[in-house]
């Protein structure tokens, strides 16, 4: 009996240095919204909250990750490029240039969208992955609204 229980020891010792492999709950989490936009049509990435580079970005905001829509080429067009932050509700446009006017399908959009931006290849929203996956399919529903307006 002694002998079963050394070897149960030695196996968990072994095992143990693996559970560190396992993902997290907040990883878990964080692979379904991710699929759920991926399903949707939507990409993600990394980017800087728009402002960032001018340090007009507070710390806790600065985590941060881009769900996009991508856009057909603007081909002739004139050149699409326009941010926008949401702080306490209010949106108002960043960057170098005239302020834009708020794209209507953004301003019936989630709180928990921090900014948002539009580019030559999509336009997309900014935010902490904070929500569950209801949030996504309406980050989804304005960023399909929005690219059907962007010429």
């Amino acid at each position: 009996m002694p002998e079963y229980l050394l070897i149960a020891f030695i196996v968990v010792v072994a095992l143990a240095p693996l559970t560190h492999f396992l993902p997290s709950k907040r990883q878990r989490r964080q692979a379904a919204l991710r699929e759920a936009a991926a399903l949707g049509g939507l990409f993600v990435e990394f980017r800087s909250l728009p402002g960032a580079a001018a340090g007009r970005v507070p710390q806790a905001q600065q985590d941060v990750i881009y769900y996009g829509r991508r856009l057909a080429p603007s081909k002739g067009r004139g050149s699409r490029r326009g941010a926008w932050l949401q702080r306490d509700g209010e949106w108002r446009s960043v960057g170098a240039g005239p302020r834009l006017p708020l794209p209507e399908p953004l301003q019936a959009g989630a709180a928990d969208i921090l900014g948002a931006s539009v580019d030559e290849g999509s336009c997309g929203v900014y935010w902490q992955e904070q929500g569950d996956t209801a949030t996504v399919g309406e980050i989804r529903d304005i960023l399909l609204a929005w690219a059907q307006q962007i010429p």
